[in-house]
Order: C-alpha cells, then sequence, then structure tokens
C-alpha cells in the first residue's frame, strides 16, 4: 500500500487549503484513514479520523469547526479541507491507514501505513 499526499503550501491566516491523499497497491479491505501534522520540535497529532465508510469522524479540538475530513472510496483518496488557517496550523501533514480498526485511533503508533508527508505553511 502506498499513500501519496498532495494539496500542501503557503497561505495567509485566515485562508484555506486542501489536502488530498491518494492510496495505491490496496486490496478489498476496509481502511480507516487519518491526517496527522507534525511541526518542527513537536511530536506527531492526530488531527481528524474518519471510518471507512466515511460515516464517523473525528476532530482534535484545536482544529473542530474550521477542518473537514473527507474521502472518496471509489477513488480511493482521502481530503482535509482545511479552512481559517491559522500559523499555528503550520506543520508537516501526513495520511495514514489503519487496517485493523472502523475507526483509527489517535496514536500515531496504531497506524500500518503513512504518506510521505505534506508541508503547510500559513504566515501571519
Amino acid at each position: 500500500v502506498q499513500l501519496q499526499a498532495s494539496g500542501g503550501g503557503l497561505v495567509q491566516a485566515g485562508g484555506s487549503l486542501k489536502l488530498s491523499c491518494a492510496a495505491s497497491g490496496v486490496t478489498g479491505s476496509a481502511r480507516a484513514m487519518a491526517w496527522f501534522r507534525q511541526a518542527p520540535g513537536r511530536e506527531r497529532e492526530i488531527v481528524a479520523r474518519i471510518s471507512w465508510s466515511g460515516g464517523r469522524t473525528s476532530y482534535a479540538d484545536s482544529v473542530k469547526g474550521r477542518f473537514t475530513i473527507s474521502r472518496d472510496n471509489a477513488k480511493k483518496t482521502v481530503y482535509l479541507q482545511m479552512n481559517i488557517l491559522k500559523p499555528e496550523d503550520t506543520a508537516v501533514y501526513y495520511c495514514a491507514a489503519d487496517t485493523s480498526r472502523v475507526l483509527g485511533g489517535i496514536s500515531p503508533y496504531e497506524y500500518d501505513y503513512w504518506g510521505q508527508g505534506t508541508q503547510v505553511t500559513v504566515s501571519s
């Protein structure tokens, strides 16, 4: 399984970005997906999670009401719509897949596959 994240960039505070994570080499098994982020000098943290069907989602308190996770299983792609971006959202964003749960956990150690990361920089 390979995950390819894209869509990062430089944006001013208050702006928006949409990240994509395309999966390849997947089998028919269900995969819960998530977005994590890691800022310099900080641990990787959960941003948002989504179940295989897309019917269940969960967000970190810091992004609730601003970010939306979604998926298109026909395209094998997961998205993260980020609105009202803040400088503290600056980080490398990673998508991840959990092959054993309907909805993945909040720890990065629970995920089996990772994308390469895409940089999001929010200027003040």
